[in-house]
Order: structure tokens, then C-alpha cells, then sequence
């Protein structure tokens, strides 16, 4: 049985420059995601080297231009491209969330990928306490 999903997907309403950034970004990011979790998080800390931590606006700002662009990203199975794309866009403006990896603590149990700034769940319409972190890249 399938559970239809409304996708946040609205490229024109994304300037044209900001547009073709998150577009990269999410290309960048559906390439890392095919990547064991070790080398993911090598690659996300040196890409993430200089940056200052990104403010929690910013950060919404960035995943909502990668919503915007990616029907993939913003699906239901999306998150981990999703948090990639957010952090790598938000790295070309030069600022950087939090990343995190985990599980969800709650039934039903399964894996995770999210984004942080200012100590807040970024996007994600949980309490904090909602997800267990496995890693973070800050």
C-alpha cells in the first residue's frame, strides 16, 4: 500500500543564482549519500574547515531552497540527501549547521539524518529529545 506525500517542490519561487547553488548542492549531496557513513563524515569535516556556525535562519533558508529544487530531497526516504544538501549550500555562503546522523528513540524505530543551528532541529516538527545522534559534524 502506498501513502501519498505532498512534496514542497517550487523552483521559481528561488531566485535564479540561489536556484542553480542548491541544485548543486543536491547533486553534491545524492553523490555523497552512495558513500559508507565513515567517508561521508571525513569528507562533510573538511569541507566544513573556516566556516562559522550557521544561524538557525540561514539554515532554514538553505533547506528551503533545497526543497524548492529537489522533489528527492524533500520526499519521506529524503532525509539524508536532504541534510547534505542543506549543509553544503549553507558551506557556500560560509556558514555551517550541525549535521547529525542517528535513529528515532520513539517507535518506529529507524535511521536519520537532520540538521541543527543554534541548538535547534532544523525543519523538523519534533522535540529535540525525538532522535538519539549517533555523530555530528559541527
Amino acid at each position: 500500500m502506498t501513502t501519498p506525500e505532498a512534496m514542497p517542490y517550487d523552483p521559481r519561487s528561488i531566485p535564479v543564482a540561489r536556484r542553480l547553488l542548491a541544485r548543486t548542492a543536491v547533486a553534491c549531496a545524492h553523490l555523497l549519500a552512495t558513500q559508507p557513513p565513515q567517508r561521508i563524515r571525513t569528507v562533510l569535516s573538511r569541507v566544513r574547515g573556516g566556516a562559522r556556525p550557521a544561524t538557525l535562519a540561514e539554515t532554514a533558508s538553505a533547506r528551503q531552497a533545497v526543497l524548492a529544487v529537489s522533489l528527492a530531497a524533500g520526499g519521506h526516504k529524503g532525509c539524508l540527501p536532504r541534510s547534505l544538501a542543506t549543509v553544503l549550500l549553507c558551506r557556500c555562503y560560509g556558514s555551517w549547521p550541525t549535521w547529525c546522523v542517528g535513529v528515532r528513540s520513539r517507535p518506529p524505530f529507524a535511521a536519520h539524518a537532520w540538521v541543527e543551528a543554534e541548538g535547534v532541529l532544523v525543519g523538523e516538527d519534533v522535540s529535540a529529545d525525538y532522535f538519539q545522534r549517533f555523530f555530528t559534524v559541527k
